[in-house]
Order: C-alpha cells, then structure tokens, then sequence
C-alpha cells in the first residue's frame, strides 16, 4: 500500500513539475523561436539559425528553468544544462533535416518539433540536470 500511495504522489509532483515545466518553457520558446526566425530571416541555415537562438536562449532558459521549475539556484549546474541543450540541439537538427527532406519550410518545421523537443528538454532537465535538487516549492 505505501508504494501505491508514494507512485500517486510521486506522479502528481510530476505533473505538477511538468506543468510549471511547460509554463516556464512557453516562455523560453517563444524567445527561442523568435531569435531563430530572425535568424532564418537574416539568410542563415536553419542548422545555424538554431545554434545562434539556442546560445542566446542557454543563460535566460537556465535561470528560468532552474528557479522557476526546479527550485534551484545552483550555477554549478550549468555545465549539465549545456550539455542537456547539446543533445535536445543535435536531435532538433535531426528532425528539422527530416521535415526539409519531406518537402515543409524550415519555419514550419521549427514549430513541428516543439512538442518532442519539449518532452526530451524534460526528461533531460529532471534526470540529468536537476535530479537531486529540491522540485516541491512551499508557495
């Protein structure tokens, strides 16, 4: 009976940790997708359009994310929210290559991957980056 009621409460600190997780990253999104259309717009490859928004986007989304979602102010985990970026970067130019292949704008495939890129992003950031800090905010 204690693991039923810790997976239940287990899961709905989850939930909860995805919404706000979700919240904070409709925000860093939109920052990100604007640098990146800016970017296309200058005539950059889409390959290089995502690299310059997620560089620009890496300081904001960390503080963001880490405080907001994860409740942690640990800059020493910078080096794992890179590296968390790295690969959610390496499998949206996957996919963006994917979608140009079949024929959709690099605009339009930008959006498309959001959703599996946001879902990566936080299985990424709860078991790599911030797994042993503190999620359960007291407000």
């Amino acid at each position: 009976m204690y693991r039923r009621v810790y997976a239940a409460l287990r899961a709905r600190d989850d939930a909860r940790l995805f919404i706000r997780f979700i919240a904070v990253g409709v925000l860093n999104t939109l920052f990100g997708y604007a640098c990146f259309a800016l970017f296309l717009r200058l005539g950059l490859h889409y390959a290089a359009a995502l690299l310059g928004a997620t560089i620009l986007g890496i300081g904001f989304n960390f503080k963001s994310t880490g405080s907001l979602v994860f409740n942690s102010h640990n800059n020493r985990l910078i080096v794992r929210f890179v590296l968390a970026y790295g690969i959610s970067y390496g499998v949206n130019v996957l996919l963006l290559m994917l979608l140009s292949l079949t024929g959709w704008p690099a605009y339009v495939g930008g959006a498309l991957s959001m959703p599996p890129i946001a879902l990566l992003s936080f299985f990424l950031m709860k078991r790599f980056v911030f797994h042993g800090e503190p999620t359960v905010r007291s407000n």
